[in-house]
């Protein structure tokens, strides 16, 4: 049976988001490992012929042995940070996207269909470490096979997972989940949606503190008169408008 993520759009409309599995992510994978293996590679290999025809008397390797740490410095950091920077930079610049990832029509997301910010998608490229033990990616793989969603370590941490998104599924998931205000981040969104869904459980001196510790973070202003009904109406309206809804 095909997994899948619904959630519930800023109209009141449920859509289904098919959840990528194991063969889409390895898939995306191996095109992005070669992309950055590749462009590594090149970077390495220009950095040789440069320095080579720095010294054309001499034959083609001397030149290069005698560069000793410049040749570190200028080749293999620059080389290092390409392949190990390209995913976390860009997943950010692409949204949730990569090359391979693009190909494979695929992308990340959070558990409610947004696009993740910038600290989520850098919290999973860090796990990247551990899903790579003990080599080849096999405890990352051997956790997605058996989570419900298919995920990492990393998508724990970070909250995300992979949808597929090619042909008529190419959607603006952002902009169906409403993300017009750009006041909020995706972060804050989930964080104000987690805060209204639990409101009615909290007792009202909790209930003052965290509205007030949500709108002091976003930069909203704070004032110790109002009440706590106004409080949550206050909220409800900034849902609304990041909904892209009518106050």
């Amino acid at each position: 049976m095909e997994d899948k993520l619904v959630v519930q759009a800023a109209d009141a409309v449920e859509f289904e988001l098919p959840v990528a599995g194991v063969g889409s992510r390895s898939y995306a994978f191996l095109i992005d490992w070669h992309i950055r293996f590749l462009l590594a590679l090149a970077w390495l290999a220009g950095i040789a012929v440069l320095i080579g025809l720095l010294s054309p008397e001499e034959d083609f390797f001397s030149p290069l042995l005698k560069a000793g740490r410049t040749a570190v410095y200028a080749g293999l950091l620059p080389a290092a940070a390409i392949y190990f920077l390209y995913h976390p930079l860009l997943e950010i610049v692409m949204q949730g996207r990569t090359p391979g990832k693009r190909m494979a029509g695929i992308r990340i997301v959070t558990e409610r269909a947004f696009t993740p910010d910038a600290g989520a998608l850098i919290i999973r490229n860090v796990f990247r470490l551990v899903d790579s033990l003990p080599a080849f990616y096999v405890l990352g793989l051997l956790v997605a096979m058996f989570t419900a969603r298919q995920v990492r370590i990393g998508d724990l941490a970070a909250g995300t997972l992979l949808v597929y998104d090619t042909g008529k599924r190419s959607l603006d998931f952002d902009g169906m989940m409403g993300s017009s205000t750009p006041r909020l981040s995706s972060a804050d969104r989930e964080l104000l949606e987690d805060l209204l869904e639990r409101w009615s459980g909290l007792d009202a001196p909790l209930r003052r503190g965290l509205a007030e510790k949500f709108l002091v973070r976003i930069g909203e202003p704070v004032s110790s008169s109002g009440t706590v009904s106004e409080l949550r109406k206050r909220l409800r309206k900034l849902r609304d408008e990041s909904h892209g809804n009518p106050a």
